[in-house]
């Protein structure tokens, strides 16, 4: 079979077929693990984009729930694949801080808490005393939670890779897929050469990038921004524990790397082509920087590293997971939002079971819409 892609959804999902022993060819048009995988900020986060409430508005509140718990889980299996393979990534467990912000208030924020209990995914809601006491941040509410990670990004997806060339696998790179076609039981992929591949199974892990046969209107492309500062930052104490992020549009969120980095991101845009804009790079990173010094007093100072990227998410903040619309060898996982390492573990759960003849009970949250 061909997986097409060698970031992090690409690389987990070469590991789980793999592991089952599948006869891998994996393709990408750039060097592995050189594409958007590489501009993650790998806050590994349990909690999904759009807040389990709004979404269970959206849904029904036992589907809403299901993703949720799922997205929990993922988290947990991603720890247990990391430290199952050795991989060495600086995958380490973190809390997560999730704050009020213009998007949600105290009241609001209550709502979302007593959702997530009703969904029995374990959290703490805190008023603003005990935010301030605990933390230091001046906001209204926050809700507090223990199933969240963090990693390097590039080592990750290096890691898997290996893992699954020392099963068998093959990369080959730069190598470009224009077009597909299923004829015959089997896949047909067409390459900018001008080569035709062919395969039993196709599965494209390909991000924001993908062919107009697999457009959905639930899905679209945007633009984010984050920054990195020099190592061992003064910060509060804490820090090195939590995943923090607010209930803001556009919302800031932040994290610590395991020497001293706080690594921090943001200001989405709609626009998908806004990364690509040199001067609101460095205007994005100091609004960035400014937003964290007003919340817990960082100072950040010059930026070891500053970078854009564009990403796709969709309306409803659940992936596509799924086999690509009229084919049925043919499999699509897309549209990951600020959740890409999370739901990438989902779809290589989702799509390797599948393969084996057996069905996920989640695959269904996940489909083409």
């Amino acid at each position: 079979m061909i997986i097409v892609g060698t970031g992090i959804s690409g690389a987990l999902m070469a590991e789980a077929l793999s592991r089952r022993k599948r006869r891998i060819l994996i393709l990408d048009r750039r060097v592995p693990v050189r594409g958007s995988s590489l501009a993650s900020t790998a806050m590994i986060q349990h909690e999904i984009d759009v807040p389990l409430h709004r979404l269970a508005e959206r849904m029904g509140e036992a589907k809403a729930a299901q993703a949720w718990r799922r997205s929990v889980r993922a988290v947990r299996d991603l720890r247990d694949l990391v430290a199952r393979c050795q991989i060495s990534c600086d995958l380490e467990a973190k809390s997560a801080l999730y704050l009020t912000g213009d998007e949600m208030g105290q009241r609001a924020m209550r709502t979302e808490f007593e959702a997530r209990q009703r969904a029995k995914i374990a959290c703490e809601f805190l008023d603003h005393a005990e935010l301030g006491r605990r933390f230091g941040i001046n906001r209204t509410a926050a809700i507090l939670s223990d199933a969240s990670a963090s990693a390097n990004p590039a080592q990750l997806t290096a890691g898997l890779l290996q893992l699954a060339v020392q099963r068998g696998a093959e990369i080959v790179s730069p190598c470009e897929i224009t077009d597909m076609a299923e004829a015959s039981g089997s896949v047909a992929l067409a390459t900018a050469e001008g080569s035709i591949l062919t395969a039993g199974q196709g599965v494209f892990c390909t991000g924001y990038e993908f062919l107009p046969v697999m457009q959905s209107r639930a899905h679209r492309i945007t633009s984010t921004w984050a920054m990195a500062s020099e190592p061992r930052m003064a910060r509060p104490a804490w820090l090195d524990e939590f995943l923090v992020w607010e209930a803001a549009d556009p919302y800031l969120y932040f994290r610590t790397a395991r020497d001293g980095r706080i690594i921090a991101g943001g200001e989405d845009s709609d626009a998908p082509d806004a990364h690509g804009d040199p001067a609101r790079l460095h205007a994005s990173a100091a609004r960035i920087a400014a937003k964290l010094h007003a919340l817990c007093g960082i100072e950040i100072g010059t930026p070891a590293y500053i970078w854009a990227a564009p990403f796709g998410d969709t309306v409803d903040g659940l992936p596509i997971i799924d086999r690509v619309p009229g084919c049925e060898r043919v499999h699509a996982v897309m549209g990951f939002g600020g959740n890409g390492i999370t739901f990438s573990m989902i779809a290589a759960q989702i799509v390797a079971a599948r393969l084996s003849g057996k069905s996920d009970e989640d695959e269904g949250l996940f489909a083409f819409r």
